[in-house]
């Protein structure tokens, strides 16, 4: 593939500084290339991940290198830096900061708005819709939502994977408990009844019941998965008011205390529990996870029990952004749109659901993803995608995260007042909103 001469006509918009995101960069902006000319020899390019998974990096790899083999005057390699995901968006912006910005990199929904809005980011829309064979049009204006600004992207939503269930059948069974997907059928299948199925679960093997993968009392975010089926949410659509003291926020927030201190239903602090390794019988996690299933106990993936608000869709979304002060981001953006062009994003939906119309069915997913029926697909993939919300997301979120999970320590007790911690959380954070 030779580099396209309409993106010599029009480049892409570099922007010319980089605000705060969840380190102050300011001063670190950089102007970037002005006109998208073959360099005078091949560069390397570096693309930072929160995956160590080394399936996951070899299919990247491959990827990369044969965009390399087409383009050798371009580019001599790409390379793949992982980071541990807790460490992840702290050590991107010291990278930024300290003038080390690799040319592309992973961004967690939560952060989108910091990074859209910081000016850290590339808009890279000019380079997707004139790359040949691209498709621009396939891609679901819900998925870009979020990492769009005015006119432009500036990421691109690679992973749309949906929060569902995955249920241990055999603990279940050995606990007399029903199947959730005679549940699901009957329209029976709510949290509730997950509670009461996951606690005389629990109480049979003497392991977990219900755990929310990587909350551990730490990501209060990841608890969107429970609070949406009462339609709670912590803030206000645009961010400027707090809603923890909302009516359907204290009932959730109640179910939740109550399932772990009082029904035993999930593990309580300082406990845990993988699922993978049969810990527990239900999970909440996203479907990407079901790699980490093998053939050591009988599961089932279901879509998120129904709440008081009925059943919610949630996802979690990952962007691939290009940065503003890296060394190459015309290139940066070119190899962005082969990676992600409609050939390799049906090999990335092996691990990743793409953002792609066309490829959210349940045949051209069954076929990347073997150990998933097309029934479970159908329903806990392309069902789940459908008007889905994502998990919290802010332009001051790195500083409410931090917040939020102090103030909501007072709650892990088990005589702890609910709404009187959340009103003291709406303290803590109305400042941060407002600002």
């Amino acid at each position: 593939m030779s580099y396209p001469q309409s993106r010599r006509r029009a480049p892409l918009a570099v922007g010319a500084g980089i605000a705060a995101v969840a380190l102050t960069l300011a001063g670190c902006g950089s102007s970037g290339p002005t006109e998208a000319e073959t360099p005078d020899e091949p560069v390397e390019l570096r693309m930072t991940v929160w995956t160590a998974d080394e399936t996951q990096l070899a299919l990247f790899q491959e990827i990369a290198d044969a965009y390399v083999a087409e383009n050798p005057e371009l580019v001599s390699g790409v390379t793949f830096e992982p980071i541990p995901f807790d460490a992840y968006t702290t050590t991107l912006t010291t990278q930024l900061a300290g003038g080390n910005a690799p040319d592309l990199g992973w961004i967690l929904e939560s952060y989108a708005p910091e990074f859209v809005q910081s000016g850290a980011l590339v808009d890279i829309a000019p380079t997707l819709q004139e790359a040949e064979g691209y498709e621009y049009d396939d891609l679901l204006d819900s998925s870009l939502a979020l990492w769009q600004q005015d006119d432009g992207l500036f990421a691109y939503p690679f992973s749309n994977s949906p929060f569902a269930m995955f249920v241990n059948t055999d603990q279940l069974a050995a606990a007399g408990q029903p199947n959730p997907a005679d549940l699901v059928a009957s329209g029976d299948w709510t949290f509730d009844s997950a509670r009461d199925m996951s606690a005389a679960a629990a109480a049979a093997s003497g392991k977990q019941g219900l755990v929310v993968r990587d909350f551990d009392y730490k990501a209060w975010e990841v608890l969107a998965s429970v609070w949406n089926g009462w339609g709670a949410a912590p803030w206000s659509e645009d961010g400027t008011q707090c809603t923890f003291t909302d009516p359907e926020m204290v009932d959730a927030m109640t179910w939740i205390h109550d399932a772990v201190f009082k029904d035993a239903a999930m593990p309580g602090p300082g406990v845990t529990a993988d699922f993978f390794a049969g810990d527990s019988a239900m999970t909440i996690t996203q479907i990407s996870r079901a790699s980490a299933l093998d053939d050591s106990f009988a599961w089932d993936i279901v879509p998120l029990p129904a709440g008081p608000e009925g059943q919610q869709n949630v996802i979690g979304q990952a962007g691939i952004g290009v940065f503003a002060n890296a060394k190459h981001p015309t290139i940066a953006a070119d190899f962005l749109a082969y990676f992600t062009d409609p050939e390799n994003a049906e090999k990335l939906a092996t691990y990743f659901p793409p953002p792609r119309e066309s490829l959210l069915n349940a045949e051209t997913l069954g076929a990347a993803n073997p150990k998933l029926s097309e029934e479970q697909l159908q329903a806990v993939v392309v069902d789940g995608i459908q008007d889905a919300v994502t998990k919290p997301t802010h332009a001051n979120f790195a500083k409410l995260q931090d917040t939020v999970r102090a103030e909501l320590d007072a709650l892990w007790t088990a005589d702890a007042d609910v709404e009187a911690v959340l009103e003291d959380t709406c303290g803590a954070i109305s400042p941060l909103l407002e600002g």
